[in-house]
């Protein structure tokens, strides 16, 4: 059995795991990554990347046919074929060797197979060949396995062979008729991409659209979802499925309605990969989420570090947020933290110190590509007053604002801010309307600086964009 010494050894070649090895060579030590998959992770593949390429054009279209002289020019439809072949490029084909190619530009060693903790700061990889190689950490093991998604136990699914989130992201084809379960951000995105590219879409949203985001949000997009044609079938959930002979997928919903399509996407949650990675070698279970401490070690049940404090986990399998934005934020601290103790250095482990990740507790932003697009960051209204703070809301009609009627005729939508009332500062911001992604960051910006509002009336927006909502937010705040 071949054996190989690093300094740090990362399960899972993700963005996750890629952006703490970059760290740690950075910081002047080894590393290697074990990958059983593809270089790069679901975000390149079968998520992110793929999934924004497929909504990006028929974007480009509403957009185009919002404004007037622009509108006169669209002369045909959008191009399915294209759409696809766009997407195609953006997931490289499915091949990984550019990302292969910037791990070794990098320094960062690559073994390809199933990895499994087999004892403190050991990492057996078995690939295709069935050969298994030994990789010691000196210093840490990090798991960036990341998760899947979920299937329920509803009869006869799995037997239907549903579309997961890959499938969609990845189909070759449009179908005539896709059937979604599910309402948050995978199914809302996918209904509105399959739509436009001509699927008759039914989506199946036992919780509502978009049921964790401010109410308006989710009431804005399951109006804009019906407008595009979409079936959507508010607190309907699957009681069985079954795919005929024909290959015709029929549901049966829980209040015995009927769903004809022909294929089915399952989008209701994640799963995560930590079923056969050696979690029993170090007294974990297996298929378990993985509790971390403030730097985002690997605790026991008592709270305690595991062992002398060689595994870390990073990104989706320690539960604390689920976005690939904010597991590259915690690699980057994991990555920095490991250096730091190899090297003796200070650990800076304190509120926004830098070897933490404090921003997943209430400062978490996000951008959900429908029509309109939602963007959001720190606590809704809700989850604000739940967690004991003194809030004030304050909304503003974002499509009044002189910039939002510029960018397009007809605009419209809706800002939110959520103001601690006895620090007076932001702690929830969320837009709703065409091409708002782009606005987030200052919200972000404001919520994780803690600007005070006083301080943040001096920030003036330029005139005329749509960043102008700030000032009327501000005005009807009262400053």
């Amino acid at each position: 059995m071949d054996s190989v010494t690093y300094d740090v050894v990362i399960i899972g070649a993700g963005p996750v795991g890629e952006n703490v090895a970059d760290r740690v060579v950075q910081g002047g030590l080894s590393a290697a990554v074990v990958e059983r998959e593809l270089v790069g992770g679901e975000c390149s593949y079968w998520a992110c990347m793929p999934t924004k390429a497929l909504l990006r054009s028929s974007a480009a279209l509403r957009a185009a046919r919002q404004v007037p002289g622009a509108r006169e020019a669209v002369t045909g439809g959008l191009d399915a074929a294209a759409v696809l072949a766009r997407r195609d490029s953006f997931a490289s084909h499915w091949k990984d060797d550019g990302q292969v190619g910037w791990l070794d530009s990098a320094g960062i060693a690559l073994h390809r197979g199933q990895g499994r903790i087999v004892s403190a700061g050991v990492v057996e990889v078995t690939g295709d060949d069935g050969v298994p190689v030994t990789l010691t950490a000196r210093h840490a093991v990090v798991i960036a396995t990341g998760s899947g998604a979920l299937l329920p136990d509803v009869p006869g699914l799995r037997e239907a062979a549903p579309w997961t989130s890959r499938e969609a992201a990845a189909a070759s084809a449009v179908p005539g008729r896709l059937a979604i379960i599910g309402g948050g951000v995978v199914a809302a995105e996918m209904a509105t991409a399959f739509a436009a590219l001509g699927s008759s879409v039914t989506m199946l949203a036992r919780d509502g659209v978009l049921p964790l985001a401010e109410p308006f949000a989710g009431e804005r997009v399951t109006e804009s979802l019906r407008e595009a044609g979409v079936s959507v079938r508010l607190g309907a959930a699957a009681a069985s499925v079954h795919r005929d002979e024909a290959g015709t997928v029929h549901i049966t919903t829980t209040d015995g309605e009927q769903v004809e399509a022909d294929e089915v996407l399952v989008a209701i949650g994640r799963t995560l990969n930590t079923q056969d990675i050696g979690l029993d070698a170090v007294g974990l279970t297996p298929g378990a989420w993985l509790t971390v401490d403030d730097t985002l070690r690997v605790v026991g049940e008592n709270g305690t570090p595991i062992g002398d404090g060689w595994l870390y986990a990073a990104g989706d399998v320690n539960r604390r947020v689920l976005l690939t934005h904010q597991g590259k934020y915690q690699a980057r601290a994991v990555g920095d933290v490991i250096v730091a103790r190899a090297k003796g250095e200070a650990v800076e482990d304190g509120r926004w110190g830098r070897h933490v990740a404090t921003a997943d507790e209430r400062a978490v932003p996000q951008v959900v590509f429908t029509e309109p697009e939602i963007a959001s960051v720190g606590l809704t209204a809700a989850a604000a007053e739940a967690s004991g703070v003194r809030i004030r809301v304050v909304d503003h009609d974002l499509g009044a604002v002189a910039g939002s009627t510029l960018h397009a005729d007809g605009y419209r939508g809706h800002a939110r801010m959520v103001v601690d009332e006895d620090r007076k500062v932001i702690v929830g911001f969320t837009l709703a309307g065409p091409d708002v992604a782009e606005l987030l960051h200052a919200a972000t910006i404001a919520i994780v600086g803690e600007v005070p509002l006083d301080r943040l009336w001096h920030a003036i927006p330029a005139y005329p964009t749509v960043s102008e909502v700030w000032l009327r937010l501000l005005e009807a705040y009262g400053r």
